[in-house]
């Protein structure tokens, strides 16, 4: 796919004025093609391989990664409008590998779904429900309608159309494999056009 893509940019790169309009505009899509598939084989590959690797259990602190996490990420497409609430003293016993690909995962759900909004907002934390702590990753994003929420965990499903937001379908899925490998559960709380709420636990 990487090879597709690279040649498509190197043939619009050195004969794109001798295509016409809709020669380059097969061009582009043959490009875009290309990299959704390659998009989606990464994430394929990342799914087998977090469901085979060996797990090392240590101690780690969610929280710290949350906050590496959003500090790499502003780093890379600065985001000033982000108001984000990252909770301190979340250590959980489980893979740091692992448990780093997850919030990974939930992290730029949460920043791809509110990066639509005027003052999108993210907030990372723990809760005590029944006796069991609770971790939970919210934003107020677009939400989805919780008759689907059956499908959300599940690879290949996607709420949202392409053209609205980029993703394969992945990433909530890989989430959910890293959890249940822990031991715990993870599930979705949400009100379309007002917040979602990833909740999950790790013994």
């Amino acid at each position: 796919m990487r090879g597709i893509d690279g040649f498509s940019h190197l043939l619009a790169e050195e004969y794109g004025d001798k295509l016409d309009d809709q020669g380059r505009g097969y061009l582009d899509r043959v490009r875009r093609a290309a990299q959704r598939m390659g998009s989606l084989i990464d994430d394929i590959l990342e799914l087998s391989r977090v469901t085979r690797q060996e797990m090392r259990r240590v101690d780690v602190d969610l929280g710290q990664i949350a906050t590496e996490l959003f500090e790499d990420h502003s780093r890379v497409r600065p985001e000033p409008r982000v108001e984000i609430s990252l909770a301190t003293d979340c250590k959980v016993h489980g893979d740091p590998q692992l448990l780093r690909v997850m919030m990974q995962n939930l992290m730029e759900n949460a920043l791809k779904y509110s990066g639509k909004k005027a003052s999108p907002k993210i907030e990372f934390g723990h809760e005590w429900r029944d006796g069991e702590r609770v971790y939970f990753l919210r934003d107020n994003g677009v939400g989805f309608d919780m008759k689907y929420a059956g499908r959300l965990f599940a690879p290949f499903q996607r709420l949202h159309k392409p053209e609205e937001f980029e993703g394969t379908g992945i990433g909530l899925a890989t989430v959910a494999r890293i959890v249940h490998r822990h031991g715990g559960r993870v599930w979705a709380e949400s009100t379309p056009d007002v917040h979602t709420t990833i909740r999950f636990t790790l013994p």
